[in-house]
């Protein structure tokens, strides 16, 4: 419950009913949880914060995490096989915006994580060269592109912030990783996590979750009010995508 004579406020104290959609919980396919026992740490973790439903989005990566819908379903039958009855939880996808990714469009049904909602990144070091052909590629199979942790895209930082514009202007959504609401990914990635929120570009929020160490710092988040006030729409429009 928030206090009104508290200064600051638990972000997790918003999180009650939330679905997190992006998170890489499913056990030994990507960079996240290496196995079942891990994976239901994290999930009896989130149980605290209110968090009882999961959209599983691993890495697909060709170069090194080349997931498929079958290994993705797999990973998520062994999960499912060992969790608690009250857990609801699907899997989908964090898809690498790369040249494999176009090759697979005409071959293999990407997994959507609610509706025609895709998750999508790009690498950190830089964006791909064919940036708008994927993008027009994607919409034109109907995906409706929900871009991960855009906020994270060191390239994109600059003070009229006009490519993240323009990527909007494209139909583009953002969602902001939890734990760029701190300094944990630097403190550049904070500003402009902060600064794409007060601009109203943020559509939707979730966890990035990798790790225990992960979901520890997002307890502790304590933000202003007015921070507070600011997040609540996205907390519940992320809620809504899957009511």
């Amino acid at each position: 419950m928030f206090s009104f004579f508290a200064k600051k406020y638990f972000f997790v104290d918003l999180l009650e009913g939330f679905t997190d959609f992006h998170n890489h919980i499913l056990p030994g396919i990507d960079d996240g949880s290496p196995d079942v026992e891990t994976s239901l740490q994290l999930i009896k973790k989130f149980g605290e914060f209110g968090v009882t439903s999961f959209v599983h989005t691993p890495h697909v990566m060709n170069d090194y995490y080349p997931n498929t819908p079958e290994t993705i379903n797999n990973a998520l039958a062994e999960l499912q096989a060992a969790q608690p009855a009250n857990i609801k939880n699907t899997a989908a996808a964090e898809y690498m915006m790369d040249q494999s990714l176009m090759d697979k469009l005409d071959d293999e049904k990407l997994l959507k994580i609610s509706g025609n909602f895709s998750l999508v990144e790009m690498s950190f070091l830089q964006p791909p060269i064919n940036l708008k052909e994927i993008i027009f590629s994607l919409q034109n199979k109907g995906h409706v592109l929900i871009l991960a942790h855009p906020e994270r895209y060191g390239f994109f930082h600059d003070g009229k912030m006009r490519k993240y514009y323009d990527l909007k202007s494209r139909g583009c959504y953002f969602q902001l990783n939890m734990l760029s609401l701190t300094s944990h990914y630097g403190e550049g990635i904070q500003k402009m996590a902060f600064k794409l929120l007060e601009n109203q570009m943020i559509d939707y929020i979730s966890s990035d979750t990798h790790r225990m160490e992960h979901l520890e710092k997002l307890q502790n988040i304590k933000l202003k009010t007015k921070e507070i006030e600011m997040l609540k729409p996205i907390v519940e429009k992320s809620k809504e995508l899957f009511a």
